[in-house]
């Protein structure tokens, strides 16, 4: 397919996704785009919905796994400023889905807005965040959503409530839409309590993953009611390794990508876990992961 002469200058062919999520794995993607502003990202979502084509968002690429095969389809960047924009307006935070989510928790907090710092140190953007319903210290970050806004498959917007988003835990019902914004209904607080409370939950997370490996993710997610590093451990599955793939000995609620690894010993592996996991304790791991 050729995209309207119009986009010509916006998506490029054959893109490199490795180097772009955490692993550091996979294959290219056949069309990729990084919009400037709403009205260029409306019209290359249209394009590729009118082609048929497979459309996903990349944000922070923490949580996605590429084939080597690579994605055939459009991959759509939201790292540009129009689209990862942090803005506050009284109580409320509204962030662009290809903002980091790290970045709005500091803003939020230096703002004295209370109800993101908990969620300090998780990786990725705040679409992922949203989609996947980020949680720490048993809460998510749904319970401060006030409306999302999503762009439909025509390039048009619309706006739906946190009801309308099925929040559960680690769970929403926006899987597969594109996100383009949230707005965040927070709490004033004292900025400096705030501080010091985010300060502390950044060192209590940064003490839990390996501090030594760059290529990393987290597979799985949180069981409801115990953390998936307490269950891998209890079963044994602390360092068990396929290939060039392993889980961290010491957090091994990480999967570590050594040299030479490939999605194949990566989904192996994760099903190898999941298996021994589901014998040992009944509990039917669900993935973190995006496969692409």
């Amino acid at each position: 397919m050729s995209f309207p002469e119009e986009l010509d200058h916006l998506v490029r062919t054959d893109e490199p996704l490795a180097p772009l999520v955490w692993l550091g794995i996979g294959g290219p993607a056949r069309y990729f785009a990084e919009p400037v502003d709403e009205q260029e990202l409306s019209k290359v979502y249209k394009a590729a919905d009118e082609a048929g084509m497979a459309i996903r968002i990349l944000g922070g690429g923490s949580n996605v796994l590429v084939r080597e095969a690579g994605f055939d389809g459009l991959v759509i960047s939201l790292a540009a400023a129009a689209t990862s924009e942090l803005v506050i307006d009284g109580n409320r935070l509204t962030a662009g889905a290809g903002a980091k989510l790290s970045h709005a928790v500091i803003k939020s907090v230096g703002a004295g807005l209370g109800g993101l710092e908990h969620l300090v140190g998780i990786p990725g953007t705040v679409g992922g965040a949203v989609i996947g319903n980020a949680s720490n210290g048993g809460r998510d970050i749904g319970s401060v959503v006030e409306s999302i806004t999503i762009i439909e498959s025509d390039g048009s917007t619309r706006v739906i409530s946190q009801e309308d988003a099925g929040f559960s835990h680690r769970k929403t019902t926006l899987v597969g839409m594109g996100i383009l914004k949230t707005t965040f209904l927070l709490e004033p607080r004292d900025v400096s309590a705030l501080t010091k409370r985010m300060q502390k939950l950044w060192i209590g997370r940064n003490s839990s993953r390996p501090s030594e490996q760059r290529r990393i993710a987290m597979p799985f997610v949180d069981p409801d009611g115990m953390p998936a590093k307490d269950l891998l451990q209890s079963c044994g599955l602390a360092g068990v390794r396929e290939g060039d793939v392993s889980l961290d000995s010491a957090h091994p609620h990480y999967l570590i990508a050594h040299n030479e690894a490939t999605s194949d010993q990566c989904l192996r592996l994760i099903e190898r876990v999941r298996e021994q996991v589901l014998l040992q304790t009944g509990v039917d791991l669900q993935l973190n992961l995006q496969i692409w």
